[in-house]
């Protein structure tokens, strides 16, 4: 494990492990500059990820050459309509004794790749609650530790709605960030199909260890961060809900629901991770309105007259932040 003399030299070393996570992903993964930022942000703030994009943008790619190069033990988890809770979390079995004996499932590891989440059933869906909130489990009458670092990284597919399921609201609330992937650029697309279409397998190294993980979670939820800025914060969340005496005038016309209080907690811890990543020993308001979209855009629900005017979750925020007095 990493020692430093004092939190100043941790966060230096944050920074400088930080860029070594993101030349070593390079290695594999050409662009998406943005998406590893923020994949990385939610890694060290306890937080889960939800991947959007279409097939073919390397979601699930990214996901498991993030968990080779963490050294994690990592577990992957294709959700199909038939699965069940047991498939996940685990399930008795009458062993060879006649004593009833729990089979741990996949969700007992450090690293779970949700690859398609949204193909299972709410009731499915459910047996995640309670690993993603309170990293535990409970079967049997019995409740168990899930040992940490704990992450879920889940993908999405957008445009197929057929045998598919949408998320309920409280899954979709445990997950930190809500991350639309994109199309590459040309130049970008292009050096995909060169590396793709070759025979060259790049060597991925471990970055950091569990233990390291933890340490630096632990550095990010003591740095000091400035009331002003938490209650900015505070302020962003609760202008989305509409029909309030706080509300923005924008979130009463277009939403149905707003954020609530996770998505403060969540604007803070991210703003912390992205200051301290970034070589800043403090976040300020620039760095909560950095993690905002990805924080708020699955927290707040559109009405018809929005979905009638074609108008985007991340117009909506961006609104929100441009008119929201500092």
């Amino acid at each position: 494990m990493l020692t430093f003399k004092n939190d100043i030299e941790a966060v230096d070393a944050l920074r400088e492990i930080n860029q070594k996570l993101k030349d070593e992903i390079a290695k594999v993964i050409i662009g998406q500059d943005d998406i590893i930022s923020q994949i990385t942000i939610s890694l060290f703030s306890r937080g889960h990820c939800l991947l959007i994009g279409v097939p073919g943008l390397a979601k699930t790619l990214l996901i498991t050459t993030i968990a080779k190069i963490l050294g994690l033990k990592y577990n992957r988890i294709q959700f199909t309509p038939d699965l069940m809770p047991s498939d996940i979390v685990g399930t008795e079995i009458l062993d060879a004794n006649r004593e009833f004996r729990f089979i741990r499932g996949p969700i007992f590891s450090n690293f779970i790749l949700a690859d398609e989440i949204n193909r299972t059933p709410p009731k499915t869906q459910s047996a995640l609650l309670e690993a993603m909130q309170e990293k535990s489990v409970t079967a049997a009458n019995k409740t168990y530790t899930l040992e940490e670092p704990f992450f879920v990284l889940a993908t999405q597919n957008p445009i197929e709605q057929e045998g598919t399921y949408p998320l309920p609201e409280a899954q979709l609330d445990r997950f930190m960030f809500n991350i639309w992937l994109d199309y590459p650029s040309f130049q970008e697309e292009v050096d995909i199909v060169k590396s793709t279409t070759a025979d060259y397998v790049p060597s991925l190294n471990t970055i950091v260890s569990a233990e390291d993980i933890i340490f630096f979670q632990d550095l990010i939820r003591r740095t000091p961060i400035n009331d002003s800025v938490v209650k900015y914060a505070v302020a962003l969340a609760r202008s989305t809900r509409p029909n309030l005496s706080f509300s923005h005038p924008f979130a009463t016309q277009y939403l149905n629901w707003g954020a609530g209080p996770r998505a403060s907690q969540n604007m803070i811890v991210g703003a912390k991770a992205h200051a301290l990543l970034n070589g800043k020993y403090s976040p300020d308001i620039e760095d909560v309105k950095a993690v905002a979209v990805p924080v708020l855009r699955h927290r707040i629900v559109k009405n018809y007259k929005a979905e009638a005017e074609n108008i985007s979750v991340p117009e909506m925020i961006g609104k929100f932040i441009a008119e929201l007095k500092v």
